[in-house]
């Protein structure tokens, strides 16, 4: 094995240094510099938002942990303490406002659960052996019953389901457990102090750099006008394209499109939660989240008619490439009409100032005659099928229009409502 005499001024000694030593010398650093780019890589595809949630997380363990780790706390609070870590379990959510929301229902339940299961274990101690087991049968009847019924409520299941879920679930403990009513006391006095300081943390946790569900909902609304101007601009060129080049198939993504279609549940969630977030930013308390949902609706039914437009676009029953070219430039029109309306709007939520949509909309409206008149001129053709696929083509973009003006009504509501700033326009 070959080698090199490397000279250290140490002294008296000398380092011999084999050849394969420097090699595996230089693996080793090729391949930590290899890791850590790989860890950078790793990094940079890591959601922030969902990292800080983590650490937020587990900050919040840590402090609830020391009600067992500090014998002072650990002497006022005893067992009981594991109550305030399974809060905090349970509670913390993603969203600010869903761990309010979660929060305040599981207090609420609590305190409520806990007050009636003391009355009702007070009253079966002092009604003997038998009369109590009565009392303890039919007021968790009644109470089970009644509770169970009210979670199957549409507007209760919505905001108040895990609420009235503890409730039952603490009723249920202290009721039937009440064998001596001062111990039942203490006991629900000692949980429910737990809980609280459980919350406590939560909230506290939760309010360093808060991640609002509101900022989400109003912002992912924005951004769905953006995918479905896209989608339709895309839909428009690729129709001519295909006209020209009947070999070529058609690579329209309406990714977009899927995406906005399926975003009601969780709209609904963000504007759920949103409802409870306290004032941030510009968003006051009563901020009209409903109207979001509105138009999220609006926003999933022109998705729908794009993605059937895509189905039109790609039919084998379409005109020929000659009358295609005779309505090229109406239609191209028409399409950088609505995307730039779209846009507007999506800018409009975005920066929350209003738009000029609606004098975009007449000025697309002079278009769309436009073009009735020159398919009105110009369609000779004496096929049925190819006249029937370029009346659905034309039909939908009618259709697509309507929505699009549809959409500018509602965002000058929720613009009027949310008190949008005027927008400065250039002159």
């Amino acid at each position: 094995m070959s080698s090199n005499v490397v000279p250290v001024p140490n002294e008296e000694n000398i380092i011999i240094i084999s050849q394969h030593d420097q090699n595996k010398l230089h693996k080793t650093k090729l391949s930590f510099i290899d890791i850590v780019s790989f860890l950078k890589e790793i990094i940079a595809k890591l959601d922030i938002k969902k990292v800080i949630h983590s650490v937020k997380v587990g900050i919040a363990l840590v402090l609830v942990s020391l009600l067992y780790l500090l014998d002072p706390l650990f002497q006022k609070v005893g067992q009981n303490a594991m109550w305030a870590i399974i809060t905090v379990v349970v509670v913390f959510e993603f969203f600010t406002g869903a761990t309010l929301r979660k929060g305040i229902n599981r207090a609420i339940g609590t305190v409520l659960g806990g007050g009636l299961g003391c009355l009702a274990a007070i009253l079966a101690g002092e009604s003997g052996e038998i009369g109590g087991a009565l009392v303890v049968g039919i007021s968790v009847i009644i109470i089970g019953v009644g509770a169970t019924y009210s979670r199957l409520i549409p507007s209760v299941k919505k905001k108040y389901d895990y609420g009235v879920m503890i409730f039952i679930l603490t009723f249920s403990l202290v009721v039937v457990s009440g064998v001596r009513a001062d111990k039942i006391m203490k006991l629900a006095g000692e949980r429910l102090s737990n809980i609280g300081m459980g919350f406590a943390v939560c909230i506290f946790t939760s309010f360093i750099y808060p991640i609002w569900a509101g900022d989400e909902l109003h912002f992912s609304t924005a951004t769905k006008f953006d995918k479905l101007a896209t989608s339709i601009q895309g839909c428009l060129e690729e129709y001519f394209v295909i006209a020209n080049d009947k070999e070529k198939k058609a690579t329209i993504d309406i990714s977009g499109c899927k995406s906005v279609m399926h975003s009601k549940s969780s709209d609904e969630s963000l504007a759920n939660f949103a409802k409870w977030e306290p004032w941030h930013g510009k968003f006051g308390f009563f901020y009209p989240w409903e109207k979001y949902l509105n138009i999220g609706e609006v926003l999933s039914e022109l998705a729908a008619m794009i993605i059937s437009f895509k189905g039109c676009i790609q039919s084998v029953r379409q005109s020929s490439p000659t009358e295609r070219d005779n309505i090229r430039e109406p239609c191209e029109k028409i399409g950088l009409s609505l995307a730039t309306i779209l846009m507007e709007l999506g800018d409009s939520i975005r920066d929350m100032k209003r738009c000029r949509a609606k004098s975009l909309i007449t000025q697309c409206m002079r278009e769309e005659l436009s073009l009735l008149v020159n398919l009105d001129n110009n369609n000779n053709s004496t096929d049925n099928e190819s006249t029937l696929g370029l009346a659905s083509f034309i039909f939908q973009i009618l259709e697509m229009m309507d929505k699009v003006e549809l959409l500018a009504t509602k965002v000058e509501e929720l613009g009027e409502i949310a008190h949008f700033h005027n927008k400065k326009l250039d002159v």
